[in-house]
């Protein structure tokens, strides 16, 4: 299986590779900004906090408005640093309550990929589509392949495709994913 390379930065995306939490909060983070940016985030979060991962406890127990601060710092995390700041945190305390912080518990334990989509649609800043792009990543890219991932993935699982953030492995098909986007863009705008 090839590394992580959504960023195009080396740090952040061996973040990404290594840290179940970071690859949750970067998809987490993958709305209405640009995905390698939302991708990188976890990385500048990381470097703020001076860590080198992104453990949920700690990141939960921050007190919200230094954790605000720091993600609304330039150049900052998201585009609304402080919703998504509060949005993180959630996530955060969620991973800490139900998987007892081990954030790879979330897809490892999923008996389907039916239960998988389940469980993502349960955490706070995921929508049904954010779900499927998650479960199609995990399927793509890191190997976890419950019964059923195809179809609870659906589009975003097919081979080939250049639909989302599951089908970018570096700067061509990131160009692609981009383009595929546009085209839906200009789709709905159409009459």
């Amino acid at each position: 299986m090839a590394p992580i390379a959504i960023t195009g930065d080396p740090a952040a995306d061996d973040l990404l590779e290594r840290d179940p939490f970071a690859l949750l909060a970067g998809m987490l983070l993958d709305q209405q900004f640009p995905m390698e940016r939302a991708f990188a985030g976890p990385q500048k979060i990381a470097e703020r906090l001076g860590v080198d991962h992104l453990d949920p406890a700690a990141l939960a127990a921050l007190d919200p408005d230094e954790f605000a601060a720091l993600c609304a710092t330039p150049p900052a995390v998201h585009r609304y640093p402080g919703s998504m700041a509060t949005r993180l945190q959630a996530l955060a305390r969620l991973v800490v309550e139900e998987y007892d912080g081990d954030t790879a518990r979330l897809w490892q334990e999923a008996g389907s990929g039916a239960e998988l989509l389940a469980r993502l649609r349960a955490l706070p800043g995921f929508g049904d589509a954010k779900a499927r792009i998650f479960v199609a990543l995990l399927g793509k890219q890191r190997g976890v392949r419950p019964d059923g991932w195809e179809a609870a993935a659906g589009a975003y699982a097919e081979p080939g495709g250049y639909r989302s953030v599951a089908d970018v492995v570096d700067a061509e098909s990131l160009t692609r994913v981009r383009a595929f986007k546009q085209q839906q863009k200009q789709a709905a705008k159409s009459p």
